[in-house]
This record gives structure tokens, C-alpha cells and sequence, in this order.
């Protein structure tokens, strides 16, 4: 019995330290920096500030993916101008599989490769994941799954993010 105990409270206090560090809605966005999938310079979220950001998790084995990021590619180039910008995180354990999705479904948009605790540290549940961050870099929507039907919210929800007033803090 006292067994039982002692795994259910570490159980309970696994899920809460996990809730208590996860991204949530109307929370600042998490900050990370990240390696290209293809090489290059890291790229860090901070430097994202001021624009409407979306980090999407995703893995070439997921299907909902393969509407998702045409999508999100083709929203951004839509939107880029204005300061909107997607940072794809890949999940998958082989680079190879990544890029040979990316070689049917290409992006335009930075592709990042995780070694496995972002999805932890945004408490990612189901792929895709989208978190779609403001200018001041408050997650505003958590997004799990795509579907065609989510084309119109989720375009509504930019632009109206887009449109939201950003004053950026002047260095005095």
C-alpha cells in the first residue's frame, strides 16, 4: 500500500511540475534556440520579438502535417511582410526523414531540429502542435491536430494578431 502511495504522489507531482513548465495561453512563450535542420547559425524565438510568431511542432510520420505546413507556408508568404514568421520544430529521431518530407511538402519558413526537450518544455500532445505567439511573445492559441475545416480560424487569428497594436519597448 505504502508503495502505491509513493508512486502515485510522484505520479502527481510528475504532471504538475510538467503543467507548471508547459507553455499555456496568455503565458510568455518559452525561449529556445535551436540548430537549422539543414546546418547554419542557431535561431532563437528572442529574436522573433515584435513579429506574430507560430512554433509548430511536427514529424514527418504525421499526417496532419502534410496539410499543415503547405498551409502555414503558404500563410506566411501572405503575411511575411507584415511580421509574420513560423519556426518548425521536427521531432523526428532521423534527420533523413525529415528532409525527405520537406523534399514533397517544402517550406520557405526556418526548420529547426530538436534533440527532445522542447516538446517537453511547450507540452506538446499530439502532433502537429501549434503555438501561436504575439508580438510581446504571449502564446495566444494552442493548436493540436490540422484539418482543412482549421484553415479559416487559424487565417482569422493571424490577421487579427497582425492588426493587434505593438509598441516595442525603446532602450532609454
Amino acid at each position: 500500500m505504502m508503495r502505491l502511495l509513493q508512486i502515485s504522489t510522484f505520479t502527481c507531482l510528475s504532471l504538475l511540475v510538467s503543467a507548471v513548465w508547459a507553455a499555456a495561453p496568455y503565458q510568455p512563450a518559452p525561449l529556445f534556440e535551436r540548430v537549422p535542420l539543414r546546418g547554419g547559425e542557431p535561431v532563437s524565438l528572442a529574436d522573433y520579438r515584435g513579429k506574430v510568431v507560430v512554433v509548430d511542432f511536427w514529424a514527418s510520420w504525421c499526417g496532419p502535417c502534410r496539410k499543415s505546413m503547405p498551409f502555414l507556408e503558404e500563410l506566411r508568404k501572405q503575411h511575411h511582410a507584415r511580421g509574420f514568421e513560423v519556426l518548425a520544430i521536427n521531432l523526428d529521431a532521423r534527420v533523413d526523414d525529415a528532409l525527405r518530407f520537406l523534399r514533397f511538402y517544402p517550406v520557405s519558413y526556418p526548420v529547426l531540429r530538436d534533440t527532445g526537450t522542447l516538446p517537453e518544455l511547450y507540452g506538446v500532445r499530439g502532433m502537429p502542435t501549434s503555438y501561436y505567439i504575439d508580438r510581446r511573445g504571449v502564446v495566444r492559441l494552442i493548436h493540436i491536430g490540422f484539418d482543412d475545416s482549421d484553415q479559416s480560424d487559424v487565417r482569422k487569428l493571424v490577421l487579427d494578431l497582425l492588426e493587434e497594436k505593438y509598441e516595442q519597448a525603446s532602450n532609454r
